[in-house]
This record gives structure tokens, sequence and C-alpha cells, in this order.
């Protein structure tokens, strides 16, 4: 008797953790798919700032949302946002700024992990965000004096256009959990209860 309810929760452990997995790998499918759609079909919505600064509104949601799920999922996530604006045609220094997204939403999500605090990983990663997008574009236009100006409008660009994308974010995960009853931690999935049946 012991043995077969051992057992059970055995076996209802590892199909939640299936069932978790599963998720995460639904999810990360559509949250690819939807960074890669954003720069090709929302054209309308880049603000160009020459250079080489461009913000597409809501461009950086998909990366927010996955942040919520997991740092894998935010990672691939921010390889489908790179494949976006490559597909999409804007210039090197573009894309190369669409890869931080990897970095970044893989920081949010190990701190959203480790605080449950949205707020905290949006505030932490937005000038990591807007640091890293202006070094990737120092390869591209060169580091001098005359190309500062550049810089500092990458540096601020990115922090605004993260700062107004996590607003996005946050009020469609706020809609979700209320929708589903449940908090916007746990709106994708109880994760952590598959990393505590994973211990």
């Amino acid at each position: 008797m012991l043995y077969t309810s051992v057992y059970t929760c055995d076996a209802r452990g590892g199909e939640n953790i299936m069932n978790n997995k599963i998720k995460q790998m639904v999810y990360a499918g559509l949250l690819t798919a939807l960074a890669i759609i954003i720069p090709i079909q929302f054209g309308f919505l880049r603000i160009v700032i020459p250079p080489y600064f461009t913000a597409t509104l809501a461009a950086h949601v998909p990366m927010m949302l996955s942040m919520l799920i997991s740092p894998f999922v935010a990672a691939v996530v921010g390889i489908g946002s790179t494949i976006g604006f490559l597909i999409a045609g804007t210039p090197a220094p573009v894309v190369a700024r669409a890869a931080t997204h990897i970095v970044v939403g893989y920081v949010g999500a190990m701190i959203i992990m480790k605080n449950k605090s949205y707020v905290k990983a949006i505030a932490i990663t937005a000038p990591i965000h807007g640091i890293l997008e202006a070094l990737v574009t120092i390869p591209f236009i060169g580091f001098s004096v005359a190309v500062y100006p550049a810089l500092i409008i990458t540096v601020v660009g990115a922090i605004l256009h993260h700062s107004a994308d996590s607003i996005i974010a946050y009020a469609i995960v706020k809609a979700m959990a209320k929708a589903r009853k449940k908090n916007i931690y746990n709106v994708f999935g109880e994760f952590k209860t598959q990393r505590a049946l994973q211990r």
C-alpha cells in the first residue's frame, strides 16, 4: 500500500514536470513567433533616429513576457527577436542590438525566478539593455567623440523603449492573470512547482 502511494506520487510528479515542460515549449514557440513577426509586420510602429537608432513599439513585449516563464524560454525568444529583425532587412547594427534581447531576457528571468519581482527585473535590466545596445553598435559606427551623441541616444532610447514596452507587457500579463484568477508569476504555469520537483 505504501509502495503504491509513493509510486502514484512519483508518477504524478513526473507527469506534472512533463506537462510543465510541454507548456514551456508551447509558450516559447508562440512568443518566439511573435518576436519574429513584430519587426516584420509592425514597421509602421518604428521610430528612426539617424544614424542607427530605431525603436519598434512592442518589440520587447515577447521578451518581457518570456521572462515570467523561464530563463531558457527568454533566451529562445531573444534569438527569435534577432531573427525577426534580420528577416525584416534592418541594418546590421539594429540586428546586433536585437541580439542583446537574449542576454536581457535571460537576466530578467533569473531575477524574477529569484525575487518574484517584475518591477525589479525591469529596473535592473533597463540600464543593462541600454548599455549593451550601445556596445554592440560600436563595431559598426566606431568609437570617437564624433559618435558619442549617437551612443548616448542609443542608451537613453533603449532604456525609454524598454520602459514603455514593460508597461505594455505588464498590462497584457495582468489581464491574463485576472482572467485566469492567478498572479502574474504563475499565469503561464506552475513552474515553481516544477523546479521543486526536480530537486
